[in-house]
């Protein structure tokens, strides 16, 4: 960094593991990027009259020959900022993604794009309203009748080839969003 790390505390006093953290942070952001001209965090602790329950704020300003990068880290109910430390964590894990992304940018680097997943129906259980995909590589995937995009689940039949987002379920992995495809959808006839 050719402008030393400034870190500011509001409305609370500055904390020595807070701050080392910070540093230690900063530090990996300025090997991310070479030319990092300087960074600015703010740390702000909720005013006195709100303190029991309140929630933290942090910023990141990142200044680099060409442009700035700003990151806040707003109070979120959802969240855990109560705590100083998580809030500056997070803030400084976008910071991060952000600087990353535009290091490889500089570089010319663009970001391949995942291939969506495909399969087809192996299994159907209209009663239970789900049914099972497998892909190409053998996995076996669940999906219910609320994640059919452009058919009715009971027009569905085994072999049709689908495509999907799979995310992680509380049973291992689903099909969200899932759209079949190769065949023309219309009241019922294949």
């Amino acid at each position: 960094m050719q402008i030393p790390l400034q870190i500011t505390f509001r409305n609370m006093e500055a904390s020595e593991p807070l701050e080392s953290y910070i540093r230690e942070r900063a530090a990996k952001l300025d090997s991310i990027c070479e030319n990092m001209v300087g960074c600015r965090v703010v740390v702000e602790a909720p005013p006195k009259h709100q303190r029991k329950g309140g929630l933290f704020h942090a910023s990141i300003d990142i200044t680099l020959p060409k442009e700035t990068i700003v990151i806040n880290r707003e109070p979120d109910l959802h969240k855990s900022y109560h705590d100083a430390h998580v809030v500056v964590r997070d803030v400084f894990d976008t910071a991060q993604r952000k600087l990353r992304d535009f290091v490889s940018r500089q570089k010319g680097e663009v970001k391949a794009h995942e291939e969506i997943p495909q399969g087809k129906i192996s299994e159907l259980y209209p009663y239970e309203d789900y049914g099972r995909i497998v892909t190409a590589s053998g996995d076996d995937i669940y999906f219910h009748r609320n994640s059919l995009l452009n058919a009715e689940f009971a027009d569905l039949v085994l072999g049709d080839e689908v495509r999907f987002v799979e995310e992680q379920g509380n049973a291992g992995p689903q099909a969200t969003s899932v759209r079949v495809v190769g065949k023309p959808r219309s009241g019922g006839e294949h």
